[in-house]
């Protein structure tokens, strides 16, 4: 489980096609490596991987065809820019919120209107997340956990409002219009949803 509170923005460095249609990548992250063994897992975008190997300031995960088709790790290629955060701690602070590290889908940025205090980032979302998408919940964009500011009443975008601290530590600060972005909506809207889809029997 992850809280969303990135700890850096590290880089790919390196791409090599695997069989079945499955990548391994390798990621530099000398905050994220610290104490990393094999096994553990890091957020990369947003995308909960294992990690397959160490070495000095960099680690190797294999990412699957599923996951591949989810998110946009299916484009990254070495020079790409993540967003970066290790496996939360029974001890460690919940700062953001519940985020799973399980991509749900791909958004497009649609506009971002900068300010002096903070930056506006409205996104586009397919319709079958829209749904759980409201005003002032939670949504994990490449791995950040942000709140949401607005929400076209028709589902086809949501706004996110973006403070300085965030867009300088993590990839949210230079990204552009047209880019992709992972989502991961809040798991207890979704877990509702299944309730009430049941009429919440436990039979």
């Amino acid at each position: 489980m992850f809280t969303g509170i990135v700890e850096e923005a590290g880089e790919i460095t390196e791409v090599v096609h695997l069989p079945d249609e499955a990548l391994r990548i390798v990621v530099r992250g000398p905050v994220v490596t610290e104490g990393t063994r094999l096994g553990d897992s890091i957020a990369v975008n947003g995308v909960c991987l294992t990690v397959t190997e160490v070495a000095h300031d960099t680690f190797a995960a294999d990412v699957m065809r599923e996951t591949l088709v989810r998110s946009s790790l299916r484009d990254a290629g070495p020079g790409t820019r993540v967003n970066l955060e290790r496996a939360v701690l029974p001890t460690s602070r919940l700062g953001g919120h519940i985020v799973q590290g399980h991509v749900d889908g791909t958004g497009t940025l649609l506009s971002r209107t900068s300010s002096e205090h903070w930056d506006v980032l409205r996104f586009a979302a397919p319709s079958a997340l829209a749904r759980y998408i409201v005003d002032k919940g939670s949504i994990a964009i490449d791995g950040v956990s942000l709140t949401v500011s607005a929400v076209d009443p028709s589902g086809a975008w949501f706004e996110v409002s973006l403070i300085p601290t965030t867009l300088a530590l993590t990839t949210l600060g230079d990204r552009e219009v047209g880019h992709v972005v992972n989502l991961e909506v809040d798991v207890i809207a979704k877990y509702v949803e299944g309730l009430m889809r049941h009429g919440g029997s436990h039979d």
